[in-house]
């Protein structure tokens, strides 16, 4: 195995370790770590999926910039929501929901590097998150996300998240969770 191939699968294992990382932090709700691993210019997009004809795949996603969102987010509005939750008064979420974030299929595509050293990378996963609320609610939430990851000291902030659901028709009562 070439020096290449094991640097790639030390920095995929070292990626993927981030994202579970993330993850366990959303569980926990500890949303002020969570908001440290995010830049300040953040991208968080979650675009609308629509049915669309077999051969017309380019109208299957509302488009960037263009069209409307589940999420077209930065950081200050992503802080803003977690201390809305914070307040312990948010509507949404009280009682807290509970909420398991599984993350898989985690595969590097882009590196942009600098000394032999990735400074950023494109990287794809899929998620599945269960929620629980009150008695009764229960939403599951399966799909795909593309991130770009930045370099930052020894660790990685998240740069850009495109949220892709398998859903296109939302069953859940709200979106006061993070992806």
């Amino acid at each position: 195995m070439s020096y290449d191939r094991i640097a790639r699968l030390l920095l995929t294992h070292e990626i993927t370790e981030f994202l579970y990382a993330e993850a366990e932090l959303l569980d926990e709700r500890r949303y002020d770590d969570w908001l440290a691993l995010l830049s300040e210019d953040i991208r968080y997009w979650m675009p609308m999926r629509r049915n669309v004809k077999y051969d017309d795949t380019a109208r299957e996603f509302t488009r960037e910039g263009e069209d409307i969102s589940w999420f077209d987010e930065g950081k200050d509005t992503l802080a803003r929501r977690v201390r809305q939750i914070q307040t312990g008064i948010h509507w949404a979420e009280e009682p807290r929901s509970r909420i398991t974030h599984m993350v898989s299929n985690v595969q590097l595509f882009e590196m942009a590097a600098d000394a032999d050293e990735p400074h950023e990378v494109s990287v794809k996963s899929r998620f599945l998150i269960y929620r629980n609320r009150v008695e009764t609610e229960t939403d599951l939430l399966v799909g795909k996300r593309e991130d770009t990851l930045r370099r930052h000291g020894s660790g990685w902030l998240i740069a850009r998240r495109r949220i892709i659901l398998d859903q296109n028709v939302l069953l859940t009562k709200n979106l006061t969770f993070f992806f």
